[in-house]
């Protein structure tokens, strides 16, 4: 009488290969999410009721906003420029004049440049006006740092614009950073927070041009 010996059937090669995927995947998932963790906390969304607020009554990208916080300031909502830029912002002494008595006619103490809330209301209000004379964030981010005279002696020059509304060349080496810099973080920042990325009038834009 043959006596047969019991064999001990291991899992087979197919089922070993599926949960170390499946391992892998999940390792892969978690070392993605810290990452973008990692990321956010050296690209946050600091005083998110005041941007999210004025981002939507001025239709700013949210995250332009944090964007150009971020280059300008830091969050830091004392920080202040040698050329006497304060705040989230950094709004200069005119700019500010100009916002609060002749296109808001508040005629607020220039102190209130320093109030976070107002800063980041009258920067949305500013870029939002640049964004309605220009049509394109890239110069409405020159116009923002180097200012509207300058931008616009630019567009009307060849050797900087080739149509008069895009700027192919920027003469002021600060600005032409300054420039990269914001679209940059900016990319960043959709990035990492895709539900800042549009305003309303460019969903409506984006929907049009999907039609």
């Amino acid at each position: 009488m043959k006596h047969h010996t019991s064999r001990r059937h291991g899992p087979s090669l197919s089922i070993v290969i599926l949960v170390l995927a499946v391992v892998s995947v999940g390792f892969g998932s978690l070392f993605n999410l810290i990452c973008t963790l990692v990321e956010r906390q050296m690209y946050p969304r600091n005083y998110t009721a005041y941007v999210e607020e004025y981002a939507k009554q001025y239709d700013v990208p949210p995250n332009i906003l944090y964007a150009i916080i971020k280059t300008e300031s830091g969050f830091d909502a004392s920080a202040v420029s040698e050329d006497d830029a304060v705040g989230l912002m950094q709004l200069v002494p005119n700019t500010f004049r100009w916002l609060s008595d002749d296109v808001l006619h508040e005629y607020l103490d220039d102190g209130m440049r320093y109030d976070p809330e107002t800063n980041v209301r009258y920067g949305a209000c500013l870029l939002s006006r640049l964004y309605y004379v220009y049509g394109d964030w890239n110069t409405v981010y020159a116009a923002y740092n180097a200012g509207s005279g300058h931008v616009d002696g630019w567009l009307k020059d060849t050797q900087y614009s080739s149509d008069g509304i895009h700027l192919t060349s920027i003469p002021f080496p600060e600005t032409k950073e300054y420039v990269k810099r914001v679209a940059a973080t900016r990319s960043k920042y959709d990035s990492l927070y895709p539900d800042g990325r549009l305003a309303p009038s460019e969903l409506d834009s984006a929907a049009e041009s999907t039609t």
